[in-house]
């Protein structure tokens, strides 16, 4: 009933208070329905509807700003805007995103996908209000998770210096509150906030001072500091420099109310700790908050997802990583908070001594990769495409310059699909194939990542094995030559064109071949396996027999597979006519995969509109 009365943004402030709850059960409901259909992120959503609620409450948007870390938490945020009917589209293509955009709405400020950065946007954002003169709240919301990234410790060090108002809000759904704890923490923040006790502290200090009792100082200030470590959860902040306020229930709109309203009186950057439940409201969320934080369309009344699923590369990454870890057992497994979006939870579960989360830390992660491989261990770094891309210069001066045998095993390469333009893993080959010492390899199906897995841990130096999410292609495996570094696997003869395809793009190229034959044509088909070094003796070979090459990757252009392939034969005179088969140099909106791959022009139909197009035959 009230969510029917919430068209725009601003509605929600004229919703009676008493019935905010009513509201709050409502909306979860509605997040509940349209995600099962959709898929999206549940669990973080349900945890955060109170507190979005109450942020609109206090807040006065657009004239305040809201940047939501990572974002994937703003679903609320998005009703509350007006923008409900848009649900029916989530994540799809020309629909509503998963995360903030300010092409929707002008409540949407920032465009975050990535964790840790809410601060330091939110610290610029504040003094650029300050220089201009303008008076606004800007709210960082940050979660527990987030904020063990090295960049919000960085933006927090930094927001010490700030003397004017800066909300952060630490949305903390890792651990309950109890009733001591909250009712201690109230009374002691009641107290540190009074002008009065501030000023007997102050005059207690100089009293003492002038007399040069600098003992008894000492130990007032260490019984005092050790009270407060004791009863204040929120030390940490006060000792950089930043008040802190809290702990507050973060499902009760009206304590979250009074919290926002308190702490845009500080001037200086301040943290508003709430605690939440991720996944509160629906059982199953609640019960597995880490299966439901990115959820396929499910059943609602038990959570179990729709339709059958098929083995995924990362099922085949989890199985692979625990047999080669029975073997040896200088094989450990690092993760950046995604044990189970990798696959690692097996590996956890089983070697819980060799398995190391290092939160969403993925530069932390790399440079202690590096040293446990300085130490004689073999470690297997399993991160996102996009992740790992910040982590680019640990990976560079950490391990490749040292030349240590760090194993990056990439997940989530090449188009990912409804996460959209901050997830696609599409960068990956380009910013790797800089860095000297390092080999790239991509499987052309299940069977050969195992192999390669095998391959990356006994290599020696370092090596990054890239596969895409999803469904493990299951074909061509009658076809599983040894790996060899630098060495393709010519899966079928042919002549006059020669298709050189990359990874996911094997599958493609296969259909493309029989596509050509099928119009008479004759082609080579060539499971490139390794990126850098690419195999350019058998190119040398080939171009007597070839005359058009055609290079398939699911990479963007620039500074990819086929610009590497095009400058080698450039360089070596070789005839042969090329023909780049890539992602276009954009960011690339969320969609269904097959969907996108057609839009851009790496489907096999385009594909082979394209060959004909430079080669009609």
């Amino acid at each position: 009933m009230w969510l029917e009365q919430i068209e725009k943004n601003g509605d929600v402030r004229h919703i009676p208070e008493d019935e905010l709850d009513a509201l709050a059960k409502e909306i979860r409901s509605f997040l509940v329905s349209h995600i099962s259909v959709t898929g999206g992120h549940l669990a973080s959503n349900l945890g955060a509807v109170e507190l979005t609620i109450a942020l609109h409450r206090a807040l006065d948007l657009p004239k305040d700003k809201i940047i939501w870390d990572v974002g994937h938490q703003c679903y609320t945020h998005k009703i509350l805007t007006g923008r409900k009917d848009g649900f029916e589209l989530l994540r799809k293509s020309g629909g509503l995103s998963g995360f903030p955009k300010k092409n929707e709405s002008e409540t949407d400020i920032f465009e975050t996908g990535h964790a840790s950065n809410s601060i330091s946007a939110g610290l610029g954002l504040a003094q650029a209000r300050d220089l201009s003169g303008e008076d606004y709240t800007v709210c960082c919301v940050i979660g527990d998770g987030a904020l063990s990234g090295g960049e919000a410790f960085e933006a927090l060090n930094n927001a010490a210096k700030l003397n004017t108002n800066l909300l952060i809000i630490l949305n903390d759904n890792n651990m309950s509150i109890s009733a001591p704890v909250g009712g201690m923490s109230r009374y002691l923040n009641g107290i540190r906030t009074m002008p009065g006790y501030l000023d007997l502290r102050d005059n207690v200090y100089e009293s003492l001072n002038s007399k040069r009792k600098s003992r008894m100082i000492e130990g007032i200030r260490r019984a005092k500091n050790s009270v407060k470590q004791l009863f204040v959860p929120g030390m940490m902040f006060e000792n950089l420099g930043i008040t802190y306020l809290g702990p507050v229930d973060g499902h009760n709109i009206r304590a979250l109310a009074r919290g926002i309203s308190e702490a845009r009186k500080v001037r200086k950057a301040v943290v508003l700790h709430v605690f939440t439940k991720k996944g509160k409201g629906y059982e199953p969320a609640e019960k597995h908050p880490s299966r439901f934080h990115g959820t396929d369309p499910f059943h609602i009344e038990n959570g179990v997802p729709k339709g059958r699923k098929r083995a995924a590369y990362q099922d085949v990454f989890s199985t692979v990583m625990v047999k080669l870890a029975q073997r040896d057992e200088k094989i450990c497994a690092i993760t950046a908070a995604m044990a189970e979006g990798t696959g690692l939870k097996r590996f956890r579960n089983k070697y819980p001594e060799r398995f190391f989360d290092v939160g969403i830390a993925e530069q932390h992660a790399v440079t202690f990769a590096a040293g446990l491989a300085l130490g004689g261990y073999k470690p297997v770094f399993a991160v996102y495409s996009t992740f790992l891309q910040r982590a680019y210069d640990q990976v560079m001066e950490d391990v490749c310059l040292q030349n240590l045998p760090v194993v990056f095993a990439i997940d989530r390469a090449g188009l990912v699909g409804a996460d959209g333009e901050t997830h696609q893993g599409i960068f990956d080959l380009s910013y790797l194939a800089t860095i000297p010492n390092l080999v790239i390899c991509a499987p052309k199906n299940k069977w050969e990542l195992s192999d390669m897995l095998k391959y990356a841990v006994d290599l020696g130096s370092p090596c990054a094995i890239r596969y895409p999410r999803g469904e493990a292609y299951a074909g061509l495996t009658d076809l599983r030559k040894e790996i060899e570094t630098g060495k393709c696997e010519v899966l079928y003869e042919g002549e006059e064109i020669l298709l050189f395809a990359v990874g996911s793009m094997v599958q493609c190229a296969r259909e493309v071949r029989e596509m050509l034959i099928a119009r008479g044509r004759k082609a080579t088909l060539v499971n490139a396996r390794f990126v850098k070094p690419f195999d350019q003796d058998y190119l040398r070979e080939a171009a007597a027999s070839h005359d058009l090459i055609v290079t398939m990757e699911e990479n963007v252009a620039n500074g990819g597979f086929g610009e590497r392939v095009r400058a080698f034969l450039d360089e070596e005179k070789i005839g042969m006519q090329c023909l780049s088969i890539a992602l276009p140099d954009r960011f690339v909106a969320h969609g269904a995969p097959d969907a996108l791959k057609e839009a851009l022009g790496i489907d096999p139909e385009s594909v082979f509109r394209r060959i004909v197009e430079v080669s009609p035959g």
